[in-house]
C-alpha cells in the first residue's frame, strides 16, 4: 500500500468540515455522496442505499450481492453528535501529531480506514471473501431507524467488524454494556399550595419517590446502572405540581439483569406512589449488552495474530459506551469493535485522531481480511 498522509487529509477533510448530527439529513446525505462516490470507483463494488426513515439514508455496499452469506460484516455510522453550526465554528484542523474535528475520530476516520481497505486489498481476497460495509445514519441517538436492517443483515455474516475509533491507548473493544433510555412523564392535579394543597396531588412528589426507587435498583457488583440525569417540573412555587418529567440511563453487562429492571420500570407505572398521579414511561433508546461468545474469542485471536505480525500494540477493553456491535452480538454473531484508527474526546471539543495510527490501522483490518480469506 503507497499511503500518502496528506491525501488521506484531504480525503477526510470533507467529511468532517459539514454538519451531520442524527437527523440532520442534508448533511447526512452529503455523507452518503462522498462514500458512494468513492465506492463506485472501484471496480465490482454494488452500493444499495437504505431508507432509514426520519435519519434519512443509509449505505449497504457489497462486493457479492448476491451472496447469501456474508464472510465479513463491516460497520460505521455517519452521524456525530453536534449541533448545526458546529462544522463552521471548528473546521477540521491538524498539528504535528493530532487531526482535530467534529467526528473526526467518532467516526468519518473508521468509515475512510474501511474504504483504504478495500481500495488495497488483494483481488484474490476479495474473490474469496463476501464482503457487506453498512454505513448508517443515526448510531449516536441508538440507531433506532437503522437497527432492525442492521440486524436483518447481521443475520447473514460469518464475523463483524466495526469501525469505530481504537481507544488512546490502541485498545480495541471486545465487550459493550448495554444501555437504555426512558422518558417518565408524571401528570398529577394543579391546586393552590395556599389556599387548597390538599386539592392538589403533586407531580414532582411522584416523581421524587420514582427516583429513589430507581436509584435502589443500580447494582454496583454486577454493572447493572441506573442513572436519573434530567429532571424538570411545576409552574410555580404556589402551585401543587401537576406536570414533571425525567430521563433515566440504564446501563447493564447482564441483559437478562436489564430485563428485569424493565419489567420492574413498567410495572411502577401501574402502582403511583401518590393516588391521583399517572405515570408514562416511554423506552427512547436501546442497545443489548456485548458480550463476547467462545467464537468471538476466536476471532479476538486471528486479529492479535495480525496485529503482532504488523508489530501493533493492541489490548482489549470492556467499556460502559454502546455502539451498534452490541446490536450484532446479541444475535450471536462474532463481533469485534474499535477497528478504526486511535482516537479519543469523543462528544466533545477535545475529539482527535492521532495520525501516526491511520496507516497502520489500515493495514491491521486488511490482515485481518487476508486472514478469514484463508
Amino acid at each position: 500500500m503507497n499511503f500518502s498522509l496528506n491525501d488521506y487529509l484531504a480525503e477526510l477533510r470533507p467529511l468532517i468540515d459539514v454538519d451531520c448530527g442524527t437527523y440532520t439529513i442534508d448533511g447526512i446525505k452529503f455523507i452518503a455522496d462522498q462514500f458512494e462516490a468513492k465506492f463506485a470507483e472501484l471496480a465490482g463494488w454494488q452500493v444499495k442505499r437504505i431508507d432509514c426513515g426520519k435519519a434519512g439514508v443509509g449505505l449497504e455496499i457489497r462486493n457479492k450481492p448476491e451472496a447469501e452469506q456474508i464472510d465479513v460484516m463491516l460497520i460505521g455510522h455517519m452521524d456525530t453528535v453536534f449541533p448545526v453550526g458546529t462544522a463552521e465554528l471548528r473546521p477540521m484542523t491538524t498539528d504535528a501529531e493530532k487531526a482535530y474535528g467534529p467526528g473526526v475520530s467518532d467516526m468519518k476516520s473508521g468509515l475512510l480506514n474501511v474504504v483504504y481497505a478495500m481500495r488495497n486489498l488483494d483481488q484474490a481476497v476479495l474473490d474469496k471473501l463476501s464482503i457487506c460495509i453498512c454505513m448508517n445514519p443515526d448510531e449516536e441517538t441508538g440507531s433506532l431507524d437503522s437497527v432492525d436492517w442492521i440486524q436483518a443483515t447481521a443475520k447473514q455474516a460469518k464475523n463483524v467488524l466495526v469501525a469505530e475509533a481504537a481507544r488512546a491507548d490502541g485498545g480495541l473493544v471486545k465487550a459493550r454494556k448495554g444501555m437504555a433510555r426512558y422518558k417518565l412523564t408524571f401528570s398529577g392535579v394543579a391546586a393552590h399550595a395556599g389556599n387548597e394543597p390538599e386539592n392538589g396531588r403533586s407531580a414532582i412528589t411522584e416523581m421524587a419517590n420514582w427516583i429513589i426507587a430507581i436509584n435502589a435498583m443500580t447494582n454496583f457488583e454486577s454493572g447493572t446502572t441506573l442513572n436519573v440525569g434530567i429532571v424538570s417540573g411545576g409552574a410555580g412555587a404556589n402551585i401543587v405540581p401537576e406536570h414533571a418529567e425525567a430521563i433515566v440511563d440504564v446501563r447493564f453487562w447482564s441483559n437478562a439483569e436489564y430485563d428485569d429492571v424493565d419489567t420492574e420500570l413498567n410495572g411502577l407505572t401501574q402502582r403511583p406512589f401518590i393516588d391521583g398521579v399517572s405515570i408514562q414511561l416511554e423506552r427512547e433508546a436501546y442497545k443489548p449488552s456485548m458480550v463476547p461468545s467462545e467464537q468471538t474469542e476466536a476471532l479476538m485471536t486471528l486479529v492479535e495474530q495480525a496485529a503482532d505480525e504488523l508489530s501493533i500494540d493492541i489490548n482489549w477493553k470492556e467499556v460502559g459506551g454502546g455502539s451498534d456491535a452490541n446490536n450484532t452480538a446479541i444475535l450471536g454473531v462474532p463481533t469485534l469493535d474499535g477497528l478504526g484508527p486511535i482516537g479519543a474526546g469523543f462528544h466533545s471539543d477535545q475529539e482527535y485522531l492521532l495520525l501516526e495510527s491511520i496507516e497502520p490501522r489500515i493495514k491491521m483490518l486488511m490482515r485481518v481480511l487476508e486472514k478469514l480469506a484463508k
